[in-house]
């Protein structure tokens, strides 16, 4: 079976220098690998075929017989890399919590313990007969949700 690491290995080589980053590899027990990377600026279906001949002059089939499928982290899928929070700081997110709240808000801030994420909230205002809607930032742990992804918008 093909290790896992061996993959990134070969993955970060090809990453040096480049603007791309690792989301995830994943290999299944019948040798069927997986590569995701993303870009700040979307990926090129040219680097992906680049990076798949990379992985290839680095493996020997006559070894071991596997199934290799390079691409992008989907546009819709949720975040699993802190990379992907960085770079769409300022962008329409959906989070889903684990407690099943679901929130929709603009991402303002990431690193390493938490994400911010700034919400709209009607708030009741005495003497006002309609609540006024305001801005309200809610910092969250990553273990604390399921789920953070880019909301895709067609306004």
């Amino acid at each position: 079976m093909i290790e896992k690491r061996t993959v990134c290995q070969i993955v970060e080589e090809w990453l040096e220098g480049k603007d791309y980053f690792l989301v995830e590899v994943t290999v299944s027990p019948d040798d069927k690998i997986v590569v995701e990377i993303d870009h700040a600026e979307g990926v090129w279906i040219e680097d992906c075929v680049d990076l798949s001949r990379f992985i290839e002059s680095k493996l020997n089939r006559e070894e071991e017989d596997y199934e290799l499928e390079v691409g992008s982290a989907g546009i819709g899928q949720p975040f699993k890399v802190l990379q992907q929070y960085r770079i769409h700081i300022g962008c329409d997110v959906e989070v889903l919590t684990k407690e099943g709240r679901k929130l929709i808000g603009v991402l303002k801030d990431a690193d390493e313990d938490k994400f911010v994420v700034s919400v709209q909230k009607k708030k009741k205002v005495e003497g006002s007969k309609r609540p006024k809607v305001e801005e309200e930032d809610e910092a969250f742990a990553y273990d604390q949700i399921k789920y953070t992804k880019y909301l895709i918008s067609f306004k």
